[in-house]
């Protein structure tokens, strides 16, 4: 069971708890069950004003969960998109690297040909100087004729000329090549910079969509708590409502048979103030409004919790009488209620063993069990309730 509904169970288990014991004891007089009733009924309107409240919570949770859902779609969307632009990112810088390879090996085969180029025109320009210009009787008496003579200086004039070119064709490409090769890398610094950032912002979205999906499981798991809450109440409710049918039966036949009552009757009220401690301990829970540590709910405490190490004895806080007794009563655990006569009851509840039974009679500082924490939301400690008919008063103006 979820702590928020036994913390919700409380409101009504302990009305429950003593009605049933009513039923078992015998039937107190025509005043006080007539006490009892109004009180009962106080009880369930509260109930169901805490049903409302939690059913109110739980809608408005409803409406914080959905908004949650759509705030993480939204961002899921999102992160589709930054995952979709960084694999185009990462194709397109693919394809500038295979490009940039290729702009790269088309430069070295520039360079190559250009020193190619230049090496033979350095050796044409060599020749040129080492063997020319000649004089004319040279040139004349070293061809067969003249035809020849013309024929070979028209052929070393269009391979220089061709030389030439040859250079200026090839520096212009490596020019152009370099040119390209610098653009390339300004783009692939380019697409390196943008891959940056969205990697960047799909590791934010990333992020946002963990946080969100959390809080979506939060208020889920919240939302589900508070509607488990309101369910335990209205079954409360029902119970309660059953259980006043069953006193109104009961307080119409003790009026009518006028049963007297027991004989330590007077003595409780008598100890207001004065009455001795159950168990010695921190008061870790007092009475009246809580606000429930986990779900921020308000939750009416009707006793007080006191810390003490389990196995602590627990000791009645005044004579009287087991009226009922449980070894697991929901969210109560073990408990135990003793009558003392005139419509007051007290209640101790998480209880690691009982030590009485129904029926006992009991005196003021017996112990009747020992300290657990079975039920118990604040650790191990004793839960300690003061009843008159169906009214829960606090205990702390009736302890010394």
């Amino acid at each position: 069971m979820s702590g928020a509904v036994r913390a919700a169970r409380r409101a009504g288990v302990a009305c429950a708890a003593l009605l049933a014991g009513a039923c078992i004891a015998a039937a107190p007089a025509a005043a006080q069950q007539d006490s009892l009733e109004r009180a009962q009924r106080l009880q369930l309107e509260e109930t169901q004003r805490q049903i409302r409240e939690n059913r109110q919570k739980a809608s408005e949770l409803k409406g914080q969960e959905n908004r949650a859902v759509g705030q993480l779609r939204h961002t899921e969307r999102e992160l589709a998109g930054t995952r979709v632009r960084l694999r185009r990112l990462s194709q397109r810088q693919k394809n500038l690297d295979q490009q940039l390879d290729v702009t790269r090996t088309d430069l070295e085969h520039s360079i190559q040909s250009l020193a190619e180029a230049r090496a033979r025109l350095k050796k044409r320009l060599r020749n040129i100087y080492k063997y020319g210009p000649a004089s004319d009787l040279e040139v004349v008496l070293s061809h067969e004729s003249f035809a020849q003579l013309l024929a070979r200086w028209d052929f070393l004039q269009m391979v220089a000329e061709q030389d030439r070119q040859l250079m200026e064709d090839v520096h212009d490409r490596k020019d152009r090549v370099a040119t390209l090769e610098t653009r390339l890398q300004g783009h692939i610094k380019q697409i390196e910079h943008t891959a940056k950032l969205t990697t960047g912002e799909n590791q934010r979205l990333q992020g946002q969509q963990k946080t969100r999906a959390q809080q979506v499981e939060t208020i889920k798991t919240q939302r589900e708590s508070y509607e488990a809450a309101a369910a335990e109440l209205e079954r409360t409710a029902r119970a309660i409502a059953k259980l006043l049918a069953t006193l109104e039966a009961r307080r119409k036949a003790a009026v009518a048979g006028g049963k007297p009552a027991p004989a330590y009757s007077g003595d409780f009220a008598k100890g207001a103030g004065a009455l001795e401690w159950p168990v010695r301990g921190e008061v870790v829970g007092h009475f009246g409004p809580e606000v429930h540590p986990r779900f921020g709910t308000t939750i009416n405490n009707n006793g007080i919790d006191i810390a003490a190490e389990i196995g602590t004895a627990v000791r009645c806080v005044a004579k009287g009488r087991v009226e009922y007794t449980s070894d697991d009563y929901a969210s109560y655990g073990p408990i135990v209620i003793v009558d003392h006569g005139d419509g007051y009851r007290t209640l101790y509840a998480h209880l690691s063993e009982i030590n009485v039974a129904v029926g006992q009679d009991l005196a003021s500082g017996q112990i009747i069990g020992r300290v657990g924490e079975a039920g118990s939301l604040k650790g191990p400690g004793l839960h300690f309730e003061v009843r008159k008919g169906g009214s829960a008063l606090d205990p702390a103006t009736w302890l010394r």
